[in-house]
């Protein structure tokens, strides 16, 4: 099987393990890699291009990592998927500012990954120009910054990107005023600012890298293989860091010392992929969708290394069962301010509403007081929720089929960390979407943005 078909392959099956769809057709998503990679073809019968074209997603949206992609293809195909792979973080600040880091790496890359992106901009562009006009004018803005750095790529690629960019525009010219959205209600918003400050700055102040770091162990850049390698198997260590000078520079693993020095097997960090020791969590998992390991850094050393094997620790179980709370809440308040009265019993089966009627009594009758909302169940309050095409649209969420979709995966999320089960292995789509949510929704430095 030849590259380009090993990519493509790879990238369906990738994606299409947690059913990953285009956000307005629900068509899955190998729909838009294809298109990526037509484009590119049109232009190009370089197979590492085309490759990569169907892979440019694949590290940002499944559990691939980079690595993961140098082993199926080879570095070259890797360069060009990470010249492809966003390398802001949630906690780098607002959409712009994260945007301007993104089109900052994107600057770097080669010609031939921007010919790829250049591809993935009109397709995008296309479909979200015929889809949602109200974002579109977004994504537009945002689209010409990021054209004026594509211009090594192919010049065909890059002259129908300005075309499609311009018919767009006119497309938005014609959109009535009138169909601008109304205003969203602002207790969803208000309340959380006044009742949850205090509580989302601590929860997300809280956690940090250093919680959950393993120490890493360090050898000059000058050592030999043969010295090295045994070291690390007596103490089952996977990578190692190498210092030059005293100056720790980059890593090693040790499947990597066949021969040699340590040196010649030295890989440098990338961009993004040391944090300070008091990071987030939501980073820590930024950078494990990328990269296999990641590094802390205090006063200027790595001092210590993260990977996703970390992620089933206890502390961090802990900051997920508190991220699925905050949910919990919102969904309450939601369904409060929505169904006054509780006349959102309608919705619940009756022998679902009998299960929380059942619940009210028995604490009831121990003196708890507690109304018939506290006593639904996660999935019945997230139930009532997807009925309502008003919070699916406060959420983001494009249809009740996505809805319940992430609302089976974060009960499965819960069910695992409830009983101590691998979360990494089942959940991590699901971890990477509330990390996320956990920043851009509530996190502090969004809200003051």
């Amino acid at each position: 099987m030849d590259l380009v078909e090993r990519a493509r392959e790879y990238a369906i099956n990738a994606h299409k393990r947690i059913d990953h769809r285009r956000k307005y057709t629900q068509h899955p998503y190998s729909v838009h890699l294809g298109a990526v990679a037509k484009l590119v073809s049109s232009v190009s019968d370089d197979p590492e291009m085309i490759a990569a074209a169907w892979l440019h997603d694949v590290v940002e949206d499944t559990s691939a990592t980079l690595y993961d992609i140098e082993l199926e293809f080879g570095k070259s195909v890797a360069a060009l998927v990470e010249d492809l792979t966003d390398v802001s973080k949630p906690s780098d600040g607002n959409r712009t500012t994260r945007k301007a880091i993104d089109r900052h790496h994107l600057a770097h890359a080669s010609p031939k990954a921007k010919t790829v992106k250049l591809a993935d901009l009109i397709d995008n562009c296309q479909d979200i120009c015929k889809n949602d006009k109200r974002f579109a004018r977004v994504f537009l803005e945002e689209m010409d910054p990021l054209l004026s750095v594509l211009q090594e790529g192919d010049a065909a690629l890059y002259e129908l990107a300005q075309k499609t960019y311009a018919k767009c525009w006119r497309g938005l010219d014609k959109y009535a005023e009138a169909e601008k959205p109304e205003q969203k209600p602002v207790g969803f918003f208000a309340t959380r600012l006044d009742t949850k400050h205090h509580l989302v700055r601590h929860f997300t102040e809280s956690f940090t890298a250093q919680d959950i770091a393993e120490p890493i162990r360090s050898f000059d850049i000058q050592k030999l293989c043969n010295d090295v390698q045994p070291i690390m198997d007596k103490q089952h260590l996977d990578i190692v860091c190498l210092r030059d000078e005293g100056v720790i520079t980059g890593y090693v693993r040790r499947s990597d010392l066949n021969r040699g020095c340590c040196g010649d097997h030295l890989r440098p960090f990338r961009q993004g992929q040391v944090l300070s020791s008091d990071s987030s969590f939501s980073d820590i998992i930024h950078v494990l969708t990328l990269h296999q390991y990641g590094f802390i850094r205090l006063f200027d050393d790595v001092v210590g290394y993260f990977s996703r094997s970390e992620i089933n620790k206890p502390v961090v179980r802990m900051w997920l069962f508190g991220i699925i709370t905050f949910i919990d809440m919102e969904f309450t308040q939601m369904i409060q301010e929505y169904y006054p009265e509780e006349s959102w019993r309608k919705i619940l089966t009756e022998k679902r509403l009998a299960k929380a009627i059942e619940l009210q009594k028995e604490r009831q009758r121990r003196n708890q007081h507690c109304d018939l909302i506290d006593c639904l169940q996660l999935s019945d309050k997230g139930q009532i929720v997807i009925q309502n095409p008003e919070f699916l649209e406060l959420l983001d969420i494009g249809s009740k089929s996505v809805a319940k979709r992430l609302a089976r995966e974060l009960e499965s999320l819960r069910n695992n960390l409830a009983h101590s089960q691998d979360i990494v292995t089942h959940d991590w789509a699901q971890i990477v979407r509330l990390s996320y949510r956990l920043e851009e929704t509530f996190s502090i430095k969004r809200i003051n943005s």
